[in-house]
């Protein structure tokens, strides 16, 4: 798959956890593209699923990115893969959109254990983010030469919808401007 398609994509939100993020570099930025694609992916009836890392003592999501009853895993395990019936949550088909903090622990290892589980993943690099800024670009460099497709919040939303056509496109539209 190389085009994402809503219908064929689940949005994954990785610890944007508030005890975390006030240590996050352009975390404002990372948090409004997140809360962009959990937004679009509600529009579009796209499937989220959230994870916390340890929240006893990282404290819960960042109120912008509150999950919904039923739609959260909470974990030990940097990479959420190895959490408990985390993969049977995600629909095998899928192509997964991942957003997250931060991006060289959590997002890095949940990524790398995606791939070797044989999940194509989609990592959105301005919707993920690191204490220091060379962390995250080193992260990203390696997402994507495991195999991990590297997109920003907007080739996300608008490859979900396709076409100026589609009836939910001015909604999604407005989500970026």
């Amino acid at each position: 798959m190389l085009m994402l398609q809503a219908q064929a994509s689940t949005l994954l939100v990785v610890d944007f956890q508030a005890r975390l993020t006030p240590a996050i570099e352009g975390a404002g930025e990372a948090i409004a593209n997140a809360r962009r694609l959990v937004r679009g992916a509600e529009i579009l009836d796209v499937p989220t699923l959230y994870t916390e890392q340890y929240p006893k003592g990282l404290g819960h999501m960042v109120p912008e990115l509150a999950p919904p009853a039923g739609a959260l895993v909470e974990k030990t395990s940097f990479d959420s893969t190895r959490a408990p019936g985390f993969l049977d949550r995600l629909p095998e088909t899928h192509a997964l959109v991942v957003t997250g903090c931060e991006a060289h622990i959590c997002v890095l290892q949940t990524v790398l254990g995606l791939i070797e589980a044989g999940r194509k993943v989609f990592v959105v690099a301005d919707a993920v983010g690191s204490r220091k800024a060379q962390s995250k670009r080193f992260a990203l460099q390696r997402m994507a030469r495991a195999g991990a497709t590297l997109v920003t919040t907007e080739m996300v939303l608008f490859e979900w919808v396709r076409d100026a056509t589609h009836p939910r496109f001015k909604e999604i539209s407005a989500l970026v401007k």
